[in-house]
């Protein structure tokens, strides 16, 4: 048998579907340049580029950024008039004037096109595979394909037609887009499985997949409406897609909130799927470090593994949690606002921890801020040898003496862009088997997950006129999640607003926050350091170097209106 591997030399920009719109480049290498290998390691290695990407494009300055800090969940300021001011991409990101050069931007679009055409590459070659498997795994390359192109029409309201390695990508919007997309799921999703996930595509994933294509074809078909019409027959199957994986006996809703984001949720049931990052090989997702305080170190055996100061939320987002529990603290009311691990000394306002059992607190950060205590790079200890617990000042940014208090301002103004300002979040577990602590990331990045499936249920049947059903669904979220003796109490009543809300409440900083607002008509609001109300924003610029790198095909590559 001669096995043939095709190795890719992909363009910097966009390899072969857009950027230069050349061909793949391909080395052939005979079965002399594999011998030892099977018909099974040949398509494992095939399959494996496929997803390969997927921790390059969530992360915290990719993916992340475009959806959350582009919103009212999160907002990053020059923190003390200089610290991420990257020439000022987060402000811009905030106030809806990025534009086509925009750092952020383009290297999010680079590994999504980058991995189309990873998948377009595995489809051809798995073709000729021998292995048992390779009509599974083309189906899930056929399903990635989709699911990446997926991700580009959210963004920039584009996809990419390719089915031939050495042909030129066609560009699809609207309608079109939609539809492309729906053929290429219904026809993998027969050939899947549910054996593999949540790291790799299955059956239920596709089912996942599909539900959010068809809960967001409204905003996908006329991108620019000034309302968008939802079809029934699109809810329709939102509901299908949905009841069939609440149906499969196979998920369930993490009784545990904090369970579904910690370092080792790989196995938590709720996931359907994810970003896998158990091996931590996959490099530099940094979604725990980057909301913490810069005094804040939550790993006893890295005295280097410190928080950032980076994104805060937002007053108004804060707003929400008050204004639905009030008279009560969210924190008394929700378990999925915040989760206390650190437990002090009333009259000391300190603690010992040994370094197994240490781990801080969780959710949405407020005021005073405790955490180990490091002096001169070494932590301080307290008699019977454990690590000592207590107040954080901001030693890192040499000033000793005022303490981390979180406060809920944070803006622009020098004020309001200190060090500490803003509540912070940590919703995803800080690794505790990581090799360097901040940089390597080992929790699994939900993409699909069973209470996002639920609340997509529960939009499809109230757009829908079933309000009963509706709140059913969204109570079944909420009652699942309890801390301790914590419960959040069911709603009464279900509408569009508080299905938003409850969206916000269960979903933040989980990258959707853009797309639900969008999807809701709330994009166009007002929110601190943010007036804009330009619709030509539901969608980002095309990136200048893609544009660029197409310019051999004239109008092939045309960049988004109001950019």
């Amino acid at each position: 048998m001669k096995n043939i591997i095709k190795s890719i030399v992909f363009a910097s920009s966009f390899a072969v579907l857009a950027g230069s719109c050349t061909k793949l480049e391909e080395q052939i290498l005979d079965e002399s340049s594999v011998t030892g290998l099977t018909d099974k390691q040949i398509a494992d290695g095939t399959i494996a580029p496929v997803y390969a990407n997927l921790p390059n494009i969530y992360i915290h300055t990719g993916l992340f950024a475009l959806q959350e800090i582009s919103t009212d969940e999160a907002i990053l300021p020059y923190r003390g008039g200089t610290d991420w001011g990257d020439n000022g991409i987060y402000l811009d990101l905030h106030r809806h004037t990025t534009n086509s050069n925009t750092a952020n931007v383009r290297n999010t679009w680079n590994p999504l096109t980058q991995s189309l055409s990873r998948a377009v590459t595995a489809i051809s070659s798995l073709r000729d595979s021998k292995d048992p498997n390779a009509a599974k795994y083309i189906a899930e390359a056929k399903g990635m394909y989709a699911f990446y192109n997926l991700m580009i029409l959210d963004l920039w309201g584009i996809i990419f037609v390719k089915e031939d390695p050495g042909a030129v990508s066609k560009i699809v919007r609207g309608d079109e887009a939609v539809e492309y997309l729906k053929k290429v799921l219904l026809e993998v999703e027969p050939v899947l499985d549910n054996t593999t996930g949540p790291g790799r595509l299955t059956k239920a994933g596709v089912w996942g997949l599909l539900a959010k294509l068809h809960l967001n074809a409204a905003v996908y078909r006329d991108r620019y409406a000034a309302t968008f019409t939802f079809r029934t027959d699109d809810m329709d199957k939102v509901i299908d897609y949905t009841t069939r994986i609440i149906s499969a006996g196979q998920y369930a809703l993490s009784t545990d909130y904090w369970a579904i984001f910690n370092d080792n949720n790989n196995s938590n049931r709720e996931l359907i799927f994810a970003v896998d990052q158990r091996p931590d090989l996959n490099g530099h997702n940094r979604l725990s470090y980057f909301s913490l305080s810069g005094d804040q170190f939550p790993l006893p055996a890295f005295t280097g593994a410190n928080g950032t100061d980076g994104p805060g939320i937002t007053p108004e987002y804060y707003r929400t949690w008050v204004d639905a529990y009030a008279p009560l603290d969210p924190a008394d009311a929700d378990p999925r606002f915040y989760k206390k691990n650190v437990m002090l000394d009333p009259v000391t306002d300190e603690a010992c921890y040994d370094a197994a059992s240490y781990r801080i607190d969780r959710g949405i950060l407020r005021g005073q801020q405790y955490g180990l205590q490091r002096v001169s790079g070494v932590f301080l200890k307290c008699p019977d040898g454990k690590f000592k617990v207590g107040k954080l000042f901001n030693n890192t940014r040499n000033r000793p003496t005022t303490p981390v208090i979180h406060t809920e301002r944070i803006d622009f103004t020098p004020t309001g862009s200190d060090y500490a300002t803003g509540f912070r979040v940590l919703k995803y577990e800080f690794s505790q088997t990581s090799v360097s602590g901040r940089n390597f990331g080992a929790v699994d990045i939900p993409i699909v997950r069973l209470g996002d499936v639920y609340l997509m249920r529960a939009e499809a049947r109230l757009r829908k006129g079933d309000a009963a059903g509706a709140l059913t669904d969204v109570n079944a979220v909420r009652t699942a999640r309890t801390s301790g003796n914590l419960t959040a109490r069911p709603l009464p009543s279900i509408t569009l607003d508080l299905l938003f809300r409850e969206r916000g409440f269960e979903l933040y900083w989980e990258m959707q926050r853009r797309t639900d607002m969008v999807r809701f008509g709330k994009f166009e609001g007002t929110w601190t350091e943010k007036t804009s109300n330009d619709r030509n924003k539901r969608v980002f610029p095309i990136p200048q170097t893609a544009i660029d790198g197409a310019s051999n095909l004239p109008g092939y590559l045309v960049q988004n209106q109001g950019y």
